[in-house]
């Protein structure tokens, strides 16, 4: 099929990029599942390194900074710099967390090195979200996005469900279990990496490099109040993510009495998976349907979470992740739609980055919060707490955002 460009040129589909595109597919996947490998681990570490739940929240708010200050620093700079080249380093930094994580495995080596992967992160999303736009619409003019769309949602919220249950399964059959799952995924990211050489780059690279400037971040002011509705919302939706990729093996192994590091990595594979399931089924959906639906998830995967957590109920919990990762997935899907239409088209780069910025805030300071709380209280009564305020949250700021919509 060829397309017919406005200049008279015809575009015709493209086997290189075509390869490429499933080659960054690929690399997205495994660097954010690295992302994700120490969340089963997280109970060993507490074991060997003696230290509190507390200290797993604020080793998690490491990562979240670590985003954050990589969103504002260089999230935005392939498009100057070349997609390939700064998804390269987006998993040579990740790589390098990896190194940290086997070579200094002490409390500080773990905190220096979710910073690492957390500044990994923030250079790889919108890098690879990016680049498989602008293969696929080589590889395939005038097919429209879908496929980018979908490869894109299930390589990042899939590649980190992937993480846990591969370093999961990898702690409990195989030995030393905090250097191997490491390596697996390591070997995973630099075949990716190697591969990369082979695509082609799509951005167009001015000649003279522009002088550097951190990311901006922007509110719509015409639409401010529904730009914050859809911001708190976000955060909120991160905070669920991050309960399960922090503290949920610590309420396997001290609540629910279940030590299996493969159990772990399943109810995070679980909710990332329904995350990423729920953003593809209700892809066509309108954002009405992804807010209210997604939002009405969330809140009855929170009870259910709560409740597992005071009946000590395995299968609560796993239901509970599943209801609440698909519900945070859809709804999460509708605040990004809602930002792209409120936003004008030359700030909607810097109104997304605002709405970025605000999941990870969310992503670390309630967990750490939580994290906080288990000083003095029991965890069902932590996660119970945490479980009220995010309620309280989405009920606050739900029915304003769904009127906008």
């Amino acid at each position: 099929m060829t397309v017919l460009l406005e200049a008279g040129r015809v575009a015709r589909p493209s086997r290189r990029h075509n390869a490429a595109f499933w080659i960054v597919g690929y690399t997205f996947a495994v660097t954010m599942a690295f992302s994700a490998v120490p969340t089963p681990l997280y109970v060993l570490y507490q074991s060997r390194n003696h230290f509190s739940t507390f200290m797993v929240t604020v080793i998690f708010a490491a990562y979240a900074a670590g985003m954050v200050a990589s969103l504002f620093l260089a999230g935005h700079l392939s498009d100057t710099r070349g997609r390939r080249r700064m998804l390269a380093a987006a998993v040579a930094t990740n790589m390098l967390s990896g190194l940290l994580f086997v070579a200094w495995p002490a409390t500080a080596g773990l905190i220096v090195a979710r910073v690492v992967s957390g500044v990994s992160i923030g250079m790889l999303t919108a890098t690879a979200t990016a680049y498989l736009s602008e293969l696929h619409a080589h590889a395939r003019p005038g097919h429209g996005q879908a496929r980018s769309e979908i490869v894109s949602t299930a390589a990042n919220l899939g590649g980190i469900g992937l993480g846990p249950l591969l370093a999961g399964a990898l702690a409990q059959y195989v030995a030393h279990p905090l250097v191997v799952p490491y390596l697996v995924v390591e070997t995973l990211m630099l075949i990716g990496v190697a591969a990369l050489w082979a695509t082609p780059e799509t951005a167009s690279v001015p000649a003279e490099r522009p002088a550097y400037r951190p990311q901006r971040v922007s509110v719509p002011p015409a639409h401010r109040a529904t730009f914050l509705a859809a911001a708190v919302t976000g955060g909120a939706l991160f905070s669920l993510f991050g309960l399960f990729t922090s503290v949920s093996p610590t309420l396997l192994a001290s609540v629910l009495h279940n030590k299996s590091h493969l159990v772990a990595g399943v109810v995070a594979f679980t909710v990332f998976g329904a995350a990423a399931a729920a953003q593809i089924l209700f892809g066509r959906a309108s954002r009405r349907s992804q807010l209210g639906v997604g939002l009405l998830a969330v809140l009855a995967g929170l009870a259910l979470v709560t409740a597992s957590a005071w009946a000590a109920s395995f299968p609560l919990l796993l239901a509970g992740g599943i209801v609440a990762g698909a519900g945070a997935g859809a709804a999460f899907r509708g605040t990004v739609a809602t930002v792209i239409r409120i936003a004008p088209p030359e700030a909607r780069g810097e109104a997304l980055a605002g709405l970025f910025l605000a999941g990870a805030v969310g992503l670390a300071i309630p967990v750490v919060g939580l994290g906080v709380a288990t000083l003095w209280v029991s965890m069902q009564a932590a996660v119970l707490g945490l479980s009220v305020v995010l309620a309280a949250v989405i009920l606050a700021v739900g029915p304003r955002l769904l009127r906008s919509v």
